[in-house]
Formats: structure tokens, sequence, C-alpha cells
């Protein structure tokens, strides 16, 4: 068996995580050309272990494309941090929101998957979300937990159980949660 050299291009090496937006995390398994269209193109081969599939990326596109590497511990601190807080729901159609809900998730930001998670999570003691609800938070938690998983070396499911240990730790969602029974009480 032959050992690959880690090659590098525009910052990125074989054998590194990536995040690429409209998919997550990823690895670059490899930097190979193709011809195209009578081109010659340097193409990133990235795959998706999770999702059994694989990518290739023109070099020259996966800037504008949004590819970056992992995010660092602080970043992820404050993703962690920003969960903790309480949901911000805006007053606009749901339609609306699951657009700007949907362009955070892709959009390949960790602060902002982090804000989808904070606004769609739900305790057992509340109400059941609505279907696309749920599709769109486990989409979210999903993509966060993920990059966790990678930049931590633990499991998806630890990464999840994380993540949901934090929100559940925030002293502003067990007062809203409280508030919320007491409305509840009282309308009863």
């Amino acid at each position: 068996m032959t050992i690959k050299k880690a090659v590098t291009r525009h910052g990125f090496k074989t054998g590194e995580s990536i995040v690429y937006p409209a998919h997550g995390v990823g690895r670059i398994i490899d930097i190979e050309e193709q011809q195209v269209a009578g081109m010659q193109l340097e193409l990133f081969v990235i795959t998706f272990e999770k999702d059994k599939m694989t990518l290739r990326v023109p070099i020259a596109k996966a800037a504008s494309v949004g590819m970056r590497k992992l995010a660092d511990e602080e970043t992820i601190g404050k993703a962690l941090e920003l969960v903790r807080g309480r949901p911000r729901v805006k007053r606009t159609m749901w339609s609306r929101r699951a657009q700007e809900y949907e362009a955070k998730i892709n959009s390949g930001d960790l602060i902002s998957i982090s804000e989808v998670v904070r606004d769609l999570y739900r305790s057992e003691s509340q109400p059941e979300p609505s279907y696309s609800e749920r599709q769109l938070y486990e989409q979210a938690i999903d993509r966060m937990s993920r990059e966790v998983a990678s930049i931590e070396n633990t499991t998806e499911a630890e990464a999840v159980s994380k993540i949901e240990k934090s929100i559940e730790s925030s002293p502003k969602r067990k007062r809203a949660a409280g508030a919320d029974e007491q409305v509840q009480e009282e309308a009863a």
C-alpha cells in the first residue's frame, strides 16, 4: 500500500476535513485534473461519508461557493454560547421564517446555523413542533453537530448531546419555559 503525500491547493490539503455550505462537513480525499469542455480543470474531490456522496469542486470556485476550513475552538465556544440564548422568533409568516432558516443552514456559517438550532429547539415540556420546524431543526443540529464532532474528535451523537445540554442549561430558557407554564396554568 502506497501512502499518498498530502497535496495543498488554495490553503486546503488532501485528507483535511472542510465545510461545504450546501452539504456540511466533508473530507478532501484527492485533488485531480480533468478535461471538461476542452479545458483542463483541477478539482477537489470531497467525500461526505454520512450522505454517501462524492463531490468534485473546481479549485478556482472553492472560495466563491463558500468552502471553508472547520471552525476554530473560539468559534465553537461562541456557537455553544449562542444556543444558550433566548430564542428569537420573528412575528412573520412561517414560510418566510422557514426560508430564512434554510438560507442560514445552507450558508455554512456555524454561527448562523447555531441561531437556527437555538430558535427551533423544543424541550419536552413545550408543544410538539410542526413537521417542517422539526425538519429544519434536524438539518441544523445535524450540520452543527458534524462540525463540533469533527473538531472535538467525538461522535455526532456526543456532539448533539453536548449542544442540547448547553441549550437546556440556559437560565434564560428556563425562565422562558417557566413563564410559558404559568401562562398555560392561568388559561386553564
